[in-house]
């Protein structure tokens, strides 16, 4: 008993230190990492959902984190999709729909005045997300890598043929459908009116376009994020815990090489203490000071 009782205080006493150590680097690197961001050539900015919270995109983390009465892993799988594809797709006309009522926030156009400013002086910056909204585009982003897909792609289930697609609704048989209230029946939608392929020959059930728990990663989309990190001389960190895989290893690899890194997120995360920079606090507020020229 005595032995877990002080492994229990050294383990207080560490996370205190460490808790510490963050709390005053968040404080005293704004100059600094100011001065890192105007040296370097190419940079890579990592984004996940805390950049989209900060519009009001809803993540289906944490508590209330469910649409109805499902947590977003029950439906965004393969399986899901097969048992249910009239409530898969009531799910991401849900979430299609909330998306277009969202705007960039101050974090997504910092980004996006980065890249601006950079391409101007034969700088480079790609921002790798693992968001699906198209926020960072849509606040003028050109040089973006999507690792898990987006809301406006569908891919044929069929042909697999990938298609943009803004369509509100996506299928008429899906208007005024998918309220997030559990009380709210199941539509309980035909196949045969849920979105089809339009490619000649075809009409076979679409899917979204997203990466969905147990499938992997786009192995040409895989390559060119890594590709662009191989090369970057500054790595940012923007709204990401970094704990899914592969994606959690792409900044500590980096900060393995020497490579600077900076993690802006609303608290610190288990690689904060390896990277070079942490500011605390909403990515709307932290960033776009620290990008300004």
């Amino acid at each position: 008993m005595r032995s877990l009782f002080v492994c229990c205080v050294r383990s207080v006493i560490m996370s205190s230190q460490s808790a510490t150590i963050i709390r005053k680097r968040q404080s005293s690197d704004l100059a600094a990492f100011r001065a890192v961001v105007s040296k370097a050539r190419n940079v890579v900015i990592l984004t996940g959902a805390g950049v989209s919270a900060e519009s009001g995109v809803p993540t289906f983390r944490g508590a209330g984190g469910y649409w109805r009465h499902y947590q977003a892993q029950d439906l965004a799988s393969p399986i899901a999709f097969r048992a249910n594809p009239s409530l898969v797709w009531e799910f991401y006309h849900y979430r299609r729909e909330v998306v277009k009522t969202k705007q960039p926030n101050k974090a997504h156009l910092a980004i996006a005045e980065l890249e601006e400013r950079f391409s101007k002086e034969n700088k480079n910056v790609c921002v790798v997300t693992q968001n699906i909204d198209e926020l960072h585009v849509r606040a003028g982003t050109k040089n973006i890598i999507e690792l898990h897909g987006t809301l406006f792609k569908t891919q044929c289930t069929c042909c697999q043929h990938v298609a943009k697609n803004y369509d509100s609704p996506i299928c008429e048989a899906l208007a005024g459908r998918g309220a997030p209230d559990k009380n709210v029946p199941e539509a309980r939608i035909a196949i045969e009116l849920l979105p089809k392929c339009t490619e000649p020959n075809c009409g076979g059930l679409l899917r979204p376009y997203v990466v969905w728990f147990g499938e992997s990663l786009n192995s040409e989309t895989l390559c060119k994020a890594e590709s662009e990190l191989e090369k970057c001389d500054l790595c940012i960190v923007v709204g990401t815990s970094a704990i899914v895989y592969p994606a959690a290893m792409f900044a500590p690899q980096v900060a393995a090489r020497g490579v600077p890194v900076a993690e802006f997120n609303i608290e610190p995360t288990p690689n904060t203490l390896s990277f070079d920079f942490y500011f605390e606090g909403p990515c709307g507020l932290t960033l776009p000071p620290a990008l300004m020229p």
